[in-house]
């Protein structure tokens, strides 16, 4: 089992009301994977009770470069990581573990790994196939599997003064819309993925995940927490969703059963919003009809909306617009501040931002369940 020898150090730190919670921090005393140690720092103060403390100077996996080398939409990239840490609290408390990123996968194993358990085409015996034939080879062996992405999490060991793994959270991406080539240079062809399908192969992916986890020599006992995430289309302006989840609990090693995970990720405007989620879509529309009879220069928004059980949790929406001057950049900030207080429900995180050619101009934002609005222009 990795242990990290701790060293208490007292200290008070005088920290404003608005701070992030804590007051003192613990200086680690850290083995690396060469056995050889080196000084780190553990903050016990937290942004929320929903931020995990990281230990640093930050820890990178071995595998870090091969998310970005597998998934080609950055929004994927980002829900991947963060969702997963989100899916995470449920089963490893931030209050009490730590953060860290994967320290078993290497870049190689992944690799290795995904090339293993993605269906084979053999390139040789399809040679003499024409380009029809190809394409339904390609179809009926459709590369599921993107990217597995590991999350360590630590606790601390009170009675030997150290600090060692309390579970692990693995991210399963798997592809909703495969993009090959039946030859080199030639189009792009695509073939949708049924939600059925991408689920069978992502739970068989993860019993092996489990397998390979539970094989290392240098892996201790601990839960492992497994999540199923559909990405998007690799030209979505909003990310895919988790779909499924599960636990291998400490002294286990096959999974048993999986919870159905419902998230959504929604793009506005657009048809599915129209059709699914009609009353905020209204919402938001009157939103931007009331800033084009105003403002000339506005020519629409983007707006993301994520859904946990069909419920409402966040909006982000974006508004682009050329300004020809500060005053006017506050007095679009103070309309749609105005717009913002008496439109929209105060049960959601809500967050607007304003943006030109020259980069982000404003930004109004408010918690859910606060009354007023907090709003920022950038000089």
């Amino acid at each position: 089992m990795k242990r990290i020898s701790i060293i208490l150090i007292i200290a008070l730190l005088l920290l404003a009301s608005c701070s992030p919670k804590g007051n003192d921090q613990e200086e680690v005393v850290q083995e690396n994977k060469n056995e050889e140690q080196q000084t780190s720092i553990v903050p016990s103060y937290q942004l929320n009770d929903e931020t995990y403390r990281i230990i640093l100077p930050f820890q990178t996996s071995e595998a870090r470069g091969v998310i970005t080398n597998q998934m080609g939409n950055r929004v994927d990239i980002d829900e991947l990581e963060e969702g997963l840490m989100r899916q995470s609290k449920e089963i490893f408390d931030p209050s009490e573990l730590f953060y860290q990123e994967g320290q078993y996968f290497s870049n190689e194993l992944l690799f290795s790994l995904i090339d293993e358990l993605n269906p084979k085409v053999n390139e040789e015996k399809i040679k003499g196939l024409d380009k029809e034939e190809k394409a339904e080879v390609y179809k009926k062996n459709p590369r599921y599997l993107t990217h597995i992405l590991e999350q360590n999490y630590m606790k601390r060991n009170e009675k030997e003064n150290t600090v060692e793994l309390a579970g692990v959270s693995i991210g399963i991406a798997l592809k909703s819309v495969y993009r090959f080539q039946t030859e080199v240079g030639g189009p792009y062809q695509y073939k949708k993925i049924p939600m059925k399908d991408m689920i069978e192969k992502g739970q068989e992916v993860a019993q092996k995940v489990v397998d390979e986890l539970k094989g290392m020599e240098n892996f201790p006992d601990v839960p492992i927490m497994i999540a199923l995430f559909r990405e998007a289309e690799i030209d979505s302006p909003v990310p895919g969703n988790f779909v499924s989840k599960t636990v291998v609990p400490a002294g286990q090693n096959k999974i048993d059963k999986w919870d159905k995970i419902n998230e959504k990720n929604v793009l506005f405007p657009s048809e599915e919003a129209k059709k699914d989620y009609t009353d905020d879509n209204e919402i938001i529309n009157s939103f931007g009809n009331e800033i084009s009879q105003f403002f000339p220069n506005y020519v629409g928004y983007i707006g993301k909306g994520f859904y946990i059980n069909d419920d409402l949790q966040k909006l982000t929406i974006e508004i682009p617009l050329e300004f020809y001057g500060k005053g006017e950049i506050i007095g679009f900030t103070q309309y749609a501040y105005g717009l913002i207080q008496d439109m929209f429900p105060k049960n959601y995180d809500l967050e607007v931002q304003v943006t030109s050619s020259a980069g982000a101009e404003s930004l109004i934002y408010r918690e859910a369940g606060k009354e007023k609005p907090e709003f920022h222009i950038y000089n």
